[in-house]
């Protein structure tokens, strides 16, 4: 991504904060990408030869629906911008899904899923079949 950012070529990658625990007790926050491995590329055909070109990339998926996949990016900017706590999702389980109603979150679409006992909303990128999860408790959502 540093060299992206040199060479001024567009790119989103999604960023959360994690923190843990120290063994001598201490809370270490750090900020990983939310879909490791995975950096979103927008530019032309020079710009993606260009990326190639770091050695830092290993290959380019050609994405057949443009407009999805940015609507699902900005859909998890949203999740990652409100501040809630945020659970990385590797696979994507059917469910209901549902947008949510109200708050900073409103018209957020996802898919309610079961982890450990709680309800979850699960908010996917459909191209990566990968997503993020937050706590459903605190949201009024609505079936679609």
């Amino acid at each position: 991504m540093r060299r992206l950012r040199a060479w001024e070529i567009p790119f989103y990658s999604p960023i959360i904060e994690t923190r843990k625990q120290s063994p001598q007790g201490r809370i270490r926050k750090s900020y990983v990408p939310l879909f490791g491995g995975y950096v979103f590329l927008c530019g032309g055909e020079e710009q993606r030869y260009r990326a190639l070109t770091t050695n830092c990339v290993s290959r380019c998926l050609v994405v057949p629906d443009r407009d999805r996949l940015v609507e699902d990016l900005r859909q998890i900017r949203r999740l990652i911008l409100s501040n809630v706590a945020l659970t990385p999702e590797s696979r994507i389980q059917a469910g209901t899904p549902v947008r949510v109603r109200s708050g900073s979150l409103m018209g957020v679409e996802g898919v309610v899923v079961r982890r450990q006992n709680k309800e979850r909303l699960l908010v996917a990128v459909r191209f990566l079949q990968q997503g993020a999860s937050l706590l459903l408790e605190d949201f009024q959502v609505e079936a679609i």
